[in-house]
C-alpha cells in the first residue's frame, strides 16, 4: 500500500499568497490592448449611438451558408478535421484563389485553413521569425500587425504612408528601412483603415526589393473582393513571388462571416508545413461546422457577395461626398469599407475628436492613432452600416462640428 509523504511538523509551512504577482512574460509589456476595443467598451455603455466604427459587415450571413452550418450539425459532422482543414474546402479554396489572383496552389500541401486571418498571420510570423528578426510594416495599418511581430519575438519596423500619395507604400522608403536583419514585409492592400490600394508599378518595385534582399512577403488580402476602382492585383502573382510569399485571405468580409472565424493561408509547402505545426499544437483545427459553411460560401455565395459590394459602393459614395462637404475631407476609398478623413484642422487629437463626438454628438468613429503614429490626425469611418444610419450619422456630425467651430471662434 502506497504511503502518503510525512510532513515534518517542525517545518514552517508558508501559506500561498494570492496577492503574489504572476510572472508575466517581459515581451508582453511591449504591447498594449487594442485601442479600438478599449474605445468600443465605452460605446457599449452609451445609448442612442450610431456606430461607424466596427470593421464588420452589417449584412446577415446569407441564408444558404447558415443553413449549411445547421445541416452539418444535424448530420453530426462535429468532429475534428485534418489539421490542414477539410480537403473539399481546400480544393475549393485553390480554385477560388486561382480565379481571384491568378496563382495556383496545391490543396494537399500549400493551403492551411485557419481560425480567421488573424491566426494565419500569427502562425505565419512564428513560423519564420527568429528572435530580433525585423519585419517591415506600412502604417496606418491594421492594429494586430505590430503586436503579432512582437509576440513572435521579432522587431517591427514602420514605414509610414502619406495621404498625398494615396496612402500607397513607397518602395524607396521601404528600401531605406531594409537591414541585414530584415526577414519579411507585411502588406495589406486594400488597406484597413485607409481604403487605399497599391498600383502595379509600386507592387513590382516592392517585389524586386524582396528578391534582391531575399525577403519574404506576407500579403493580407482580406478585402480583395471589396474593390470600387480598378481590379485587385496581388503581389503574389508577380514574377518569382509565389515561392517567397504567403497569401492570407478569409470569409469574414466578402461573405459576411465574421463570427465563423474561417481564414486560410496559401504559400510554399515548407512555410505551410511549419505553420501547420504551430496550428496543430495550439488550435488543432478550425471548426468543422464553420468549414462546412465556408464550402457553401465558395459554391454558392458569389451572387450575395456581389450585391453586398455594390451596396458598399453606394454607401461609400454617399459618405465620402457628404462628410467631405462638412469638413471631413479625405481620399476616396478604392477598396475596403472604410473612409479615412483628416481632422487636423479642428485642433483636436484623434482621440479627443472621437471621444467628444461620441459623448456630445452620439456618433462612434475610430481614432486614427489606433492604427499607428501615422494615423494621428485622422479618423476611421466604416460604411458597413445601413443607409439610414449613415444619413443620421452625417447630420449628427455636421451639427457637432458646428459646435466645435463656434468654440474655436470664441477662443
Amino acid at each position: 500500500m502506497k504511503k502518503h509523504p510525512v510532513v515534518n511538523s517542525t517545518e514552517k509551512i508558508v501559506p500561498f499568497d494570492f496577492r503574489t504577482k504572476v510572472p508575466i512574460a517581459k515581451h508582453l509589456s511591449l504591447i498594449g490592448k487594442s485601442s479600438i476595443r478599449d474605445f468600443f467598451e465605452l460605446v457599449q455603455n452609451q445609448t442612442d449611438v450610431i456606430s461607424l466604427g466596427i470593421g464588420e459587415p452589417d449584412f446577415d450571413t446569407p441564408w444558404m451558408i447558415r443553413e449549411a452550418a445547421i445541416y452539418s450539425l444535424e448530420k453530426g459532422e462535429t468532429g475534428y478535421t485534418s489539421n490542414l482543414g477539410l480537403i473539399e474546402l481546400r480544393k475549393l479554396i485553390a480554385q477560388y484563389v486561382s480565379k481571384l489572383i491568378g496563382v495556383d496552389y496545391n490543396p494537399y500541401e500549400e493551403i492551411l485553413v485557419t481560425v480567421g486571418v488573424s491566426e494565419g498571420l500569427d502562425c505565419a510570423l512564428r513560423a519564420i521569425i527568429d528572435p530580433f528578426d525585423e519585419v517591415i510594416i506600412h502604417q496606418p495599418s491594421y492594429v494586430s500587425y505590430v503586436p503579432l511581430v512582437v509576440l513572435a519575438h521579432g522587431v517591427p519596423v514602420i514605414v509610414e504612408t502619406l495621404e498625398k500619395d494615396g496612402f500607397q507604400l513607397d518602395p524607396v522608403a521601404v528600401e531605406k528601412k531594409i537591414t541585414p536583419k530584415t526577414k519579411a514585409i507585411i502588406l495589406n492592400f486594400p488597406t484597413n483603415p485607409t481604403g487605399s490600394i497599391e498600383n502595379e508599378e509600386k507592387l513590382e518595385a516592392i517585389a524586386q526589393l524582396a528578391c534582391k534582399h531575399d525577403l519574404y512577403v506576407i500579403s493580407d488580402e482580406i478585402y480583395a473582393e471589396l474593390m470600387y476602382e480598378g481590379t485587385h492585383r496581388s503581389i503574389v502573382a508577380l514574377d518569382r513571388m509565389k515561392e517567397r510569399s504567403l497569401f492570407l485571405h478569409g470569409f469574414s468580409k466578402a461573405f459576411s462571416m465574421t463570427g465563423f472565424r474561417i481564414g486560410y493561408a496559401c504559400g510554399p509547402k515548407e512555410w505551410i508545413e511549419a505553420m501547420m505545426k504551430i496550428h496543430q499544437y495550439s488550435i488543432l483545427c478550425a471548426s468543422s461546422i464553420a468549414q462546412q459553411a465556408a464550402i457553401e460560401a465558395l459554391l454558392h455565395g458569389k451572387k450575395d457577395m456581389e450585391q453586398m459590394v455594390e451596396e458598399y459602393r453606394l454607401r461609400r459614395n454617399f459618405l465620402w461626398k457628404n462628410l467631405s462637404s462638412i469638413g471631413l475631407v479625405g481620399n476616396l476609398p478604392k477598396g475596403t469599407f472604410y473612409y479615412f478623413p483628416s481632422i487636423r484642422h479642428f485642433g483636436l487629437s484623434s482621440k479627443e475628436f472621437c471621444y467628444r463626438l461620441l459623448q456630445e454628438g452620439g456618433v462612434a468613429l475610430v481614432p486614427g492613432s489606433a492604427f499607428g503614429q501615422g494615423g494621428e490626425g485622422y479618423v476611421r469611418c466604416s460604411f458597413a452600416t445601413r443607409f439610414e444610419d449613415l444619413e443620421i450619422a452625417v447630420r449628427r456630425i455636421e451639427s457637432w462640428l458646428k459646435k466645435i467651430e463656434k468654440e474655436g471662434k470664441k477662443q
